[in-house]
Parts: C-alpha cells; structure tokens; sequence
C-alpha cells in the first residue's frame, strides 16, 4: 500500500471507530506546511433571545506551528484570530449562521532555514455562512453542514496578496456523544472537505475552477464543569492538503474554552 493511502486510511480509521458525535469547540485553522502545530482560544456563546434558537458566537484565537522538518508545535507564531457568528435555528432539525471573521498569518519560506517570507505576512478578511441539518437520537447527536466563503486577502499595507480572492466550499459531518447523559462530559469527531476557486492579483486572471483542496478530521473530548458557566475542549485534528505525491499533512493539537451567557442570562417566557 503507497504511503500516501496508509496517511488517508489511518486518520479515516481512527474517525469511524472513535466517531461519537456535535457541540460547538474550536477546531485549528489550516496553517500550511507544518509537520505540527498548537492552536489556543476562547470564546463567549451568547444567547440571543429566550427561546434558545437564537445565539451569537465571538472568539479570539492564536496558533503556533513548527517547521517542515520538525515537531515542534511552538517553534514560530503563525496566526491571529477574531472571529464572529449568528446562529438562528429555525426549525427542529435546520439552522443557519452567518459570520465574518479576521486573520493575521504569518508567512514563512519554504526551504532551510524557513526564516519569514517576503512579505511576511498575510491578512484576511473573510465572509462566510453555514446551513446545517441536526439530528439526534438519544445521547447521539449528527450534524451536516454547507458552508460557503469569501476570502480577501491582503499584505501588512493592503496592497494585494498575490491570490487575492477566494472562494471556499466546504461539507462536514459533526458526530457528538453525550458520555454520562448529564451534558458535562461529550466525545465529538468531525470530517470536513474543502473545496476552492482563486483569481491572482493580475487583472487578467480569470477564477480557477472549483477543485478539491483539503480535508480535516478531527476528535475532541469536550467538558461542562457544573456552576461554571464555561465549556472546555481538547482535541487533535489532522489536516491533509492537496493530492498524491504534493499532499502534505500536520498534526494539532487544539484547546479552547467557552464562556455561556457571559453578558446576560436569558430568561423562559412566563
């Protein structure tokens, strides 16, 4: 078997038999060509009205990488986070979100001794909505979701990154498990694919054709302390990039913690 499916069936593996599944963490960005990398945030989870169908999500995050060669996670800073998302849940089983989102990553060159890219880093702007079928049967819970995005990319003095707009798609099956029926204790797993069409900085340029980009899966083990207010995740995700024999591949490792209802507590109907 090529080393290149043993790296696709392996993490596949590991998805189907720990696939116990959704609440909302945190998972890592896509941060290039890394052999490993850390990724660290926290977030408020605000509900919106009394009902429960309606909440806000806002996070900052930061993540580190290590070189090609290495797996040291904290060897360079690569990117800087802040994001923010609404959530309406319309009906039993569908919901849909709509979010903006920005990003401050830094670029490195591709060779020893992979000192900073000229230029050295990237800014993001970046537009995105979600709509997501929810379903569940007892402590098991199944999430699918379309997520479509826009991406403008920048240099430090907003002059064009060389690929200066992006189109991503992007489907994910989320599974969560309720572990002891009391919501304090969940193991979740995600699979995610990407799909994107560019154009370059040259007014030429036509948009590339939609091709497949990446997957990602992940498996996190969530927890709810009581009286706390606040959910805490820790898990790994494993990101594939490109195909065949220019695939690359990292390993993350994500924490993340997440404040409920931290600017006001909703209230039932009376």
């Amino acid at each position: 078997m090529k080393y290149y499916n043993i790296k696709i069936l392996f993490p596949l593996l590991v998805f189907v038999l720990y696939c116990h599944l959704a609440i909302t963490q945190i998972t890592p960005p896509g941060l290039g060509d890394t052999k490993m990398a850390g990724w660290i945030a926290t977030g408020v989870r605000q509900a919106l009205d009394t009902s429960g169908s309606k909440h806000s999500v806002i996070y900052f995050g930061a993540g580190r990488i290590s070189t090609p060669s290495s797996f040291n996670p904290y060897n360079k800073p690569a990117i800087i986070i802040l994001n923010k998302e609404f959530y309406n849940r319309f009906h039993k089983h569908w919901q849909y979100s709509l979010a903006v989102s920005y990003r401050r990553q830094n670029e490195y060159r591709k060779i020893p001794p992979y000192e900073e890219g000229n230029p050295s880093v990237k800014q993001e702007f970046r537009a995105y909505g979600r709509f997501s079928h929810l379903f569940s049967v007892s402590d098991l819970k199944v999430v699918t979701t379309a997520r479509q995005e826009f991406r403008r990319f920048y240099t430090m003095d907003f002059s064009d990154w060389k690929e200066s707009r992006q189109l991503r798609s992007r489907a994910r099956v989320q599974l969560s498990y309720e572990v002891n029926g009391e919501k304090k204790h969940r193991l979740v797993s995600a699979a995610e694919a990407l799909f994107v069409s560019s154009k370059r900085t040259d007014p030429t340029a036509e948009w590339s054709r939609l091709r497949y980009n990446e997957c990602r899966l992940s498996f996190y083990y969530s927890h709810r302390p009581e009286g706390l207010g606040l959910t805490c995740n820790i898990g790994y995700m494993y990101n594939l990039v490109g195909q065949k024999s220019k695939a690359i591949d990292g390993h993350y490792i994500g924490f993340d913690v997440i404040w409920e209802n931290l600017f006001w507590q909703p209230k039932p109907a009376l």
